[in-house]
């Protein structure tokens, strides 16, 4: 589903604000944030070292887990790209199940793609 930031309920939008936010003050590539199963949300950034390269998003479920997260609600991610990377869908699945959506915005803030992971 296409549409721009009135068509999400207010958390997944503050998902969306806080992964824009994430991304923008840490002058990296993507940001993104995760909801887990009790409303707690972790925020991450891309993390780009020489030994160690993961996306916004798998950064932020590693987060989730390492925190005790169970399940996930739902994820977002602030990004250039036009579509989510099939590694960070699968880390959605990994830990949300198939119920959980991936929200892929660009750097403007504007919902580009909802994928139910």
């Amino acid at each position: 589903m296409l549409g721009g930031m009135t068509d999400l309920d207010p958390e997944d939008q503050k998902l969306l604000t806080l992964a824009r936010s994430a991304r923008a003050r840490n002058g990296v590539a993507e940001g993104a944030a995760v909801r887990d199963e009790t409303g707690r949300t972790y925020v991450a950034g891309t993390v780009e070292l020489a030994s160690l390269k993961l996306s916004a998003v798998r950064t932020a479920v590693a987060m989730a887990v390492a925190s005790g997260a169970k399940g996930l609600e739902a994820a977002a991610v602030v990004t250039a790209g036009e579509r989510p990377a099939e590694a960070d869908l699968a880390a959605v699945r990994d830990l949300g199940g198939a119920g959980a959506p991936l929200l892929l915005a660009g750097p403007d803030g504007v919902l580009r793609v909802r994928v139910e992971a």
